[in-house]
């Protein structure tokens, strides 16, 4: 059959969408990019705040209007997991729900063998939906936001996902062809009071090292040159299985394959980043002096409520500490404006924690009141309009902040990986830094050039030459 796949969320359920399309692939199944003309289009689902759950919905409701006779249409991944019932109450045209245990039983729901419309529990890759409104009317005449008001208490008497892939599955890689990100572990420990991924994803369990690192060699050996070590918490891997020190040794391994050119860790927490861990990213070339840490904010009292570790003393050590042992590193964080009981003190500290510190990357998400998390408990008693101005506030500030610290890299020397032509002009080429991920980090513009002289994944050394809001231009050194 012609499987049309559609992938919503982050770079965790895109893993898992690419085992989806592999596995589909391995069995004789034809991937394509055409919806419209597939005999099977799967929607792989997000459902950590609002916004991502509308545009899930969105998409499963644009291909459930475009769906052709005969065709199939099968949901998977987190919305999958958490709206079980009212998916297939409120959308007829959903043939079959697999939530994000259920990967390995993709085959089941192409074909709709099984009985998979009592679903389980799924993945992601890519997005390839075209927006739609949310709330525009359907043929059944249901309203499509009651899915994602009132989940089924179900959710809490399923047992958790245990699912976790490893170095055999089938994969096919969707990301381009230079890099891919590996996915080392599965599920959370922690009971953050904002969070529904534990629920949804089950306790965290890594994979051995030997299967990451036989994946790793097989990704290099297909022209893979950067690898994104990811998991809901990357520092914490091994740990579940009694093996301190184990992200440590597993960095060195990786940094011995032929072919990589960078290793980079996403998703790292406060008080598992330990001393060898950072020893290992001073000291190996290939691993990237890239801190991806996710605060979440600053103030004591909003921590203690998010059940978040820390407080603005701790944390102002902790960056202290990785910025003497990894010099030169790169700071990347996110933190949630408007929780609930955050008062303008706590904002202001907040404010004043990010101009102090001088991040490199910083995102802002305005609180979502999720139901099935603890914080649901409480009041969300900080309006929408005030969370955005405080989330548009403190991008504001950090927009000055990166302005000013790429202004002083004008005329430095650096190591472009190129990702291939630029959208903006097929006579640019687009690259990123050591301190750049793909897709979520500014880029590299290189100019001065010819374009068809550095293919995706070559590794340029180059100059910077001028700033342009958060990106830099660079031109090749000879």
């Amino acid at each position: 059959m012609k499987i049309g796949f559609i992938s919503l969320g982050c770079p965790k359920n895109l893993v898992d969408g690419e085992v989806m399309l592999g596995i589909a692939q391995a069995a004789g199944h034809e991937i394509t990019r055409d919806t419209a003309g597939a005999d099977v289009v799967v929607v792989n689902t997000c459902a950590f705040i609002d916004r991502a759950k509308e545009e899930s919905v969105d998409a499963i409701l644009e291909m459930a209007a475009l769906k052709k006779d005969g065709a199939r249409l099968v949901v998977t991944g987190c919305l999958a997991e958490r709206y079980r019932d009212e998916l297939k109450r409120e959308i007829p045209e959903i043939d079959a729900v697999l939530g994000t245990g259920e990967v390995p039983r993709i085959l089941d729901a192409l074909d709709g063998g099984g009985g998979m419309t009592d679903g389980g529990i799924g993945a992601t890759t890519p997005s390839a939906v075209v927006p739609v409104t949310f709330h525009r009317p359907r043929a059944h005449g249901a309203d499509p936001s009651s899915i994602i008001r009132h989940p089924s208490s179900a959710i809490r008497h399923r047992p958790l996902p245990t699912y976790l892939y490893d170095a055999a599955t089938p994969r096919l890689q969707t990301t381009p062809r230079h890099f891919a990100y590996v996915k080392v572990a599965e599920g959370c420990d922690y009971t953050c009071a904002f969070c529904i991924i534990p629920t949804l994803r089950g306790q965290y369990r890594s994979r051995t090292r030997e299967s990451i690192v036989t994946e790793a060699r097989a990704l290099a050996a297909r022209g893979v040159r950067e690898l994104l070590l990811i998991s809901q918490d990357t520092t914490f891997f091994g740990i579940d299985r009694g093996e301190r020190g184990a992200l440590a040794g597993l960095l060195r391994e990786l940094n011995a394959i032929d072919g990589l050119t960078w290793i980079r860790l996403l998703y790292l927490y406060p008080t598992t980043i330990t001393d060898d861990v950072l020893g290992a990213m001073a000291e190996c070339e290939k691993v990237c002096r890239y801190v991806d840490l996710p605060l979440q904010h600053a103030s004591a009292g909003v921590l203690k409520r998010m059940r978040r570790p820390g407080n603005r003393r701790t944390y102002d050590a902790l960056l202290a500490r990785i910025r003497d042992r990894v010099p030169g590193v790169t700071l990347r964080t996110t933190f949630i404006v408007g929780f609930p009981g955050e008062t303008t003190q706590d904002f202001a500290e907040l404010e004043g924690f990010i101009e102090d510190t001088r991040f490199d990357h910083v995102g802002v998400f305005t609180y979502s009141h999720e139901e099935g998390t603890r914080a649901y408990a409480g009041t969300d008693d900080v309006s929408s309009s005030e969370k955005r101005r405080r989330r548009d506030r403190l991008m504001a500030r950090q927009q000055r902040i990166v302005s000013e610290a790429q202004q002083g890299r004008i005329g430095s020397e650096v190591r472009v990986l190129v990702d291939g032509a630029s959208p903006e002009h097929e006579l640019i080429l687009q690259g990123r830094l050591e301190g750049q991920a793909p897709e979520i980090d500014p880029v590299v513009l290189l100019t001065d050039c010819d374009p068809s002289s550095f293919g995706p994944g070559d590794l340029v050394r180059a100059r910077i030459v001028a700033a342009q809001g958060y990106d830099v231009i660079a031109a090749p050194v000879p």
